[in-house]
């Protein structure tokens, strides 16, 4: 198996950054612009790529540490979807490619992000929200082509529909061929001569847009949502960006979510604990009848299952369970008669307790050293 680290002379304790250097020292010396053709120089180069693309994603760069691969499943080194795409890999890193060329066309819109605030109750359950928000929208003019009515768009002189233009230049690394976008259509190969003049050649204005979003039931606070094709529209009839809606959560006051599961106190009083009862507890499926055995314990806990927060769709099925907490309640305030049952409760206990004039006392000692 290829040492990827040995390839681009790093450790295995390599930063991301000490990665990328040596990437760059090596692609540039072996680069086949720069060797004429050289063979050998062409396959180290796709080496130094293969390696490069695994070591820089981090999760790649874990499975190649665990597994000697970067997926565990299949052979993800030869060609298929794992197969990295050189010339990609090296204008992510140089920022323009050799003698490469890139795609000529319309921009793609922008990403747009926004921001949806939920109840407890509607991110356990699932909701639909209706939000409203001002973003770049098709021109209904000139169909986002950008040309006056009656014209169209005509293909760019300068690069002949290409999108780039070819560069030679001389440096200490000998001659250099580079593909950079055309400064006079900006990389779509098209220019336009006769404007639109509602959108002056843009193809887009910007417009309120109101959308529904539907929001899965067991959705938590931070997740992102992505709708493809809902940002921003594309200059001149480009695809259009994505809307990314973080979803908000707003605190319940009687529960605390735990992953799937939902956690609450039930209140009893100490003389249910002692003998035991049955209580009505509002779950977020309505009332449900709570047994409480005699002799339960303050923070005794009752599961009961299938009354948690739904799983989110893809990550499996079912919900998680509601876990309660017993909650002993001691009153605070005894009339003549409760107290008088209590004080006979702790003589058949054998318990000591403070008498009324011992406590009397004391709350008197009390206030006078305050």
């Amino acid at each position: 198996m290829t040492d990827y680290y040995e390839v681009l002379g790093v450790s295995k304790h390599a930063s991301a950054d000490e990665i990328k250097r040596a990437y760059r020292r090596l692609a540039r010396e072996l680069h086949p612009d720069v060797n004429g053709g050289d063979r050998t120089a062409e396959e180290r180069f796709k080496l130094v790529t293969e390696a490069y693309d695994t070591l820089s994603d981090p999760e790649k760069r874990r499975s190649y540490d665990t597994y000697g691969t970067r997926s565990p499943q299949g052979d993800p080194f030869g060609a298929g979807p794992f197969a990295p795409n050189f010339s990609d890999i090296f204008q992510t890193v140089f920022g323009g490619g050799f003698g490469g060329q890139t795609s000529s066309g319309p921009r793609r819109g922008e990403d747009i992000e926004t921001e949806v605030r939920l109840t407890f109750e509607e991110a356990v359950f699932g909701t639909e929200k209706e939000i409203s928000m001002k973003m770049p929208t098709t021109c209904q003019t000139c169909g986002g082509s950008g040309a006056k009515a009656g014209t169209s768009p005509k293909v760019c002189n300068q690069c002949q529909g290409a999108g780039t233009v070819r560069k030679v230049a001389q440096s200490f690394l000998g001659r250099m061929v580079t593909a950079v976008t055309c400064d006079a259509c900006y990389g779509e190969g098209r220019v336009i001569a006769d404007p639109c003049p509602d959108c002056r050649g843009e193809g887009r204005r910007t417009t309120e847009r109101r959308f529904s979003i539907e929001v899965p039931a067991g959705a938590d606070n931070g997740l992102v949502l992505r709708l493809t094709g809902r940002g921003a529209a594309a200059p001149r009839g480009g695809q259009p960006g994505s809307l990314y809606v973080h979803v908000l959560v707003a605190p319940s006051e009687r529960f605390h979510r735990d992953g799937n599961n939902l956690l609450a106190n039930v209140h009893v009083s100490a003389v249910q604990a002692a003998l035991g009862a049955v209580v009505d507890f509002a779950t977020l499926d309505g009332s449900e009848s709570i047994e409480i055995h005699p002799g339960t314990q303050p923070n005794t806990e009752i599961r009961l299952k299938g009354r948690g927060v739904p799983i989110l769709s893809g990550r499996g099925r079912g919900r998680g369970d509601l876990v309660l907490s017993v909650q002993v309640d001691v009153p605070g305030v005894l009339s003549v008669e409760e107290e008088a049952l209590w004080r006979q409760l702790a003589e058949l206990r054998g318990e000591s307790v403070l008498d009324s004039q011992e406590h009397g006392l004391f709350s008197k000692l009390k206030s006078a050293f305050k």
